[in-house]
């Protein structure tokens, strides 16, 4: 072997190391709560539901909601309201509409006009509005109450405008969101 290749060989195999050091430190983006993907995919009885989240318009709803993914927070909870034409509700772990996940969100609502409000209702025309299969935080009197319950909506929901936060929409089942019933399981939910 040539002093010359022993020249170029210790540094090359400094960099394999250094870099075989660095990947290993570093932590998978879903470890470090990153959002990994804007598709989630809704396992449950009835079928396959699959939505688009948005990031772009209520970024703390989306991080709260696929931190709960990534901990497979809603795997084997129900659906434990359903209103017909209106819409399907789950993420209780109760099971009754009183559970959380023990940590709220605000109320974040994000206008055509491409301004943000957090915690409050606004009256503004929202760039996400409670069209068919709109994907949003259920809460209580407190704007600033979501925890882990979300909810479908079924048909349009105009009046919801404003009030919840809609933080993404169902792009395939919508079939399936009309034939859940109450009481039916959430298998999983995962980021596709």
């Amino acid at each position: 072997m040539s002093k010359n290749t022993v020249v170029f060989a210790v540094p090359l195999a400094l960099l394999v190391v250094a870099g075989a050091y660095f990947f290993m430190q570093s932590p998978p983006a879903e470890e470090k709560g990153d959002i990994v993907s804007n598709m989630i995919v809704i396992e449950t009885d009835k079928g396959i539901i699959k939505a688009e989240l948005r990031p772009d318009a209520a970024p703390k709803t989306v991080k709260n909601f696929t931190d709960l993914v990534g901990r497979k927070f809603y795997d084997g909870l129900t659906f434990h309201r359903v209103e017909p034409n209106f819409v399907i509700q789950g993420g209780d772990p109760k099971g009754d509409g009183t559970g959380d996940s023990g940590a709220t969100v605000p109320l974040e609502i994000k206008c055509q006009d491409g301004t943000i409000y957090e915690g409050q209702t606004v009256s503004c025309p929202p760039a996400l509005p409670h069209r068919d299969g709109a994907l949003a935080m259920a809460r209580a009197q407190d704007p600033n109450s979501a925890s882990s319950q979300f909810y479908i909506t079924i048909g349009e929901q105009k009046f919801l405008d404003g009030n919840y936060a809609v933080f993404g929409y169902v792009t395939q089942g919508l079939e399936v969101v009309r034939a859940i019933e109450r009481g039916d399981s959430i298998q999983r939910i995962y980021l596709e």
